[in-house]
């Protein structure tokens, strides 16, 4: 009888390397996976978030309320009230008619332009926030050229159900003026 000798490799190397490899992708998913859990559970990166959307509704909400068209009052005072809440969307509402027959007669446009801002100060707990913001501001007259003028405001922010509002809005005092006490 004739016996037919068949030979299987031993040790092939094809399988193990697989083996190996599929360890390695597993391990890379795992810590991968770990990783996006942890970033997206990092207080830090939830504060820088709401930062940069407080610094984002603050430099709007103050160009909002230096930019203002007399031919288009109704919708910039409704900006305006939209930027705003608390005691300053109180004192906005309340003395809106006097200011419509102010601008009116002055006949002007303004437009701002924010340079550069920064959040001053984050609550988050409270939600409350402090910016600010520096400005260009050109005001057109109806007659002559416009004028242009560099502001800085500092605003303070509450959070709303509809988002970060201006809630107190006011000059930068500017470094070098003193008042004279006499």
């Amino acid at each position: 009888m004739a016996r037919t000798m068949t030979r299987t490799p031993r040790g092939t190397p094809l399988l193990p390397a697989a083996a190996a490899l599929a360890l390695l992708a597993a391990g890379g998913a795992g810590w991968g996976g770990w990783s996006w859990y942890a970033a997206a559970h990092d207080e830090s990166t939830a504060y820088a978030t709401t930062r940069d959307e407080v610094l984002a509704a603050g430099e709007q909400a103050v160009q909002n309320m230096n930019t203002l068209d007399h031919r288009d009052l109704r919708r910039g005072l409704d900006t305006w009230q939209g930027s705003a809440t608390g005691d300053l969307l109180a004192q906005l509402t309340e003395g809106r008619p006097e200011f419509e027959r102010r601008i009116q007669q002055a006949k002007t446009v303004t437009h701002a332009k924010v340079l550069a801002g920064a959040v001053t100060e984050l609550d988050t707990r409270a939600g409350r926030a402090s910016v600010m913001v520096a400005l260009r501001i050109t005001v057109t007259p109806p007659k002559g050229t416009p004028a242009a003028k560099e502001s800085r405001m500092l605003g303070e922010l509450t959070r709303t159900p509809g988002g970060w509002k201006l809630s107190a809005l006011g000059q930068a005092p500017v470094a070098g003026t003193a008042t004279a006490a006499d």
